[in-house]
């Protein structure tokens, strides 16, 4: 028996929306992009926040009835559920260094290159500069991982390098340049040759995520 589509509710210039994408992807499960139109406030009508997420944001996944929203939840979840261990550690050492990156791509990653993202590219009203000096602080950190591991938590990709890739990769379009850390270029392109990478489109509108 097939495994039926999971529908994913998102913005195709999200980078939370993408983090799922590329996560249901890379574990090969069919799934349905359902595009909320951010620009026309579909993550804030009635139906949407009843029915799909509550906080008004993409991206949320239905997954045979099982709804649920928070693009690091859905990483956790997908990885549980499918990933058959290799996406998420099962020791609690492994499984509490993922977490770390988890909390930084909810933190420090947000409030660098995704923010820098938004306000050099969107013109959203937030403090430009100061992103774009916390994305170079938090490469500078990612930069140390990368030189002693070639992913985030090890010798293999976990849902830890999915959290962090999107902002990551599309940091420069946040006027964050990516010239001084080779290491992480190197773990972009490790990551991009995984069987089921796919990519974002570099062009992009203002969004809510989470």
């Amino acid at each position: 028996m097939s495994q039926p589509a999971i529908k994913l509710y998102g913005f195709p210039l999200s980078g939370h929306s993408h983090r799922v994408e590329l996560m249901l992807s890379l574990l090969g499960l069919p799934s349905e992009f359902i595009l909320v139109d951010l620009k026309q406030g579909a993550h804030k009508s009635a139906a949407f926040l009843a029915n799909v997420n509550s906080f008004g944001q993409v991206p949320a996944i239905d997954d045979g009835g099982v709804v649920l929203a928070d693009s690091n939840a859905i990483l956790m979840y997908l990885a549980s559920r499918y990933g058959n261990g290799q996406w998420l550690p099962s020791d609690p050492v492994g499984q509490a260094r993922v977490q770390r990156w988890l909390s930084a791509a909810a933190g420090p990653l947000h409030a660098g290159p995704a923010t820098a993202r938004l306000a050099v590219v969107f013109g959203a009203d937030v403090d430009a500069p100061l992103a774009i000096s916390r994305a170079h602080g938090l490469l500078s950190l990612l930069e140390q991982q990368l030189s002693q591991t070639p992913f985030l938590v090890g010798e293999q990709p976990s849902i830890a390098d999915v959290a962090f890739y999107s902002y990551v990769a599309h940091a420069p379009e946040g006027n964050v340049s990516l010239a001084d850390y080779p290491q992480v270029r190197a773990w972009l392109g490790r990551i991009e040759a995984l069987p089921g990478f796919v990519g974002m489109p570099r062009t992009a509108v203002g969004l809510q995520s989470s």
